[in-house]
């Protein structure tokens, strides 16, 4: 009788974990979600208010892309006792984004950044520099806007364009280089839904990625400039690295 009393309790364990770890691992998979971002805000918010405004972020060089130039150092907040357990989501935390602040001297908001797009550009440069490295220049294809290629992958060893998951819709985003050879996602395709579904008051001139942070919590890293012209995105200038 205790035997199977112990085999039941076994089982019952077995199908409670079984239940719980996928969940928790949904949790970590799955974006950030309004409770964890206002947590995140207001911890931040409370961290400018006791520091004369300084923000809990990591040091980046002064060149870094804004979109990833500001990212959220968790310790710091952890050390004033701001915050307790951190964003299933958060990468400190196992998950697959990175928290980052936007509009840092205007208007300090907490976004994330999707960690897999960032593996995704990282080994597709790690092929560019060893292309340009043994050829002195980058693999550019053809041209796409002053500035902007197409990248060549087939002197990279690669037998299709390679393209990278959105972080906004379930397309697949192309990839291209400027003239150093520095890879960046291609987000018109996003841009122009949301130019089409969503309201808002962007001019000709304008940055419109900001578009894709008005209305999610995910920020469009490596990128560069868009503007709209007649209700089309389209690049705004020859500097990717913005």
């Amino acid at each position: 009788m205790k035997i199977f009393r112990c085999s039941g309790l076994l089982i019952l364990l077995f199908l409670l974990t079984g239940c719980l770890y996928p969940q928790e691992r949904l949790q970590k998979n799955q974006v950030p979600n309004d409770q964890q971002l206002n947590m995140v805000q207001e911890a931040v918010d409370t961290y400018q208010e006791r520091t004369d405004g300084l923000l809990p972020i990591k040091t980046k060089d002064q060149d870094t892309p804004v979109f990833q130039k500001y990212p959220i150092e968790f310790s710091k907040l952890k050390e004033m006792n701001i915050i307790g357990e951190l964003p299933g989501t958060s990468f400190e935390n196992g998950g697959h984004y990175q928290y980052v602040i936007i509009h840092p001297e205007t208007d300090p908001t907490v976004k994330v950044l999707d960690l897999r797009t960032t593996e995704e550009v990282r080994s597709l440069q790690v092929k560019v520099k060893f292309y340009k490295d043994n050829n002195r220049y980058p693999p550019l294809g053809d041209f796409v806007s002053k500035g902007v290629y197409e990248l060549d992958y087939e002197k990279i060893g690669m037998d299709e364009p390679p393209m990278i998951d959105s972080p906004y819709s379930d397309q697949r985003l192309p990839v291209y280089l400027d003239e150093q050879g520095q890879v960046y996602i291609d987000y018109r395709k996003d841009l122009y839904a949301y130019l089409r579904s969503e309201d808002h008051a962007y001019k000709a001139g304008e940055d419109i990625r900001f578009l894709l942070t008005d209305h999610t919590p995910i920020v469009p890293a490596y990128s560069t400039a868009y503007t709209v012209e007649e209700g089309e995105p389209v690049f705004l200038h020859a500097s990717p690295s913005s």
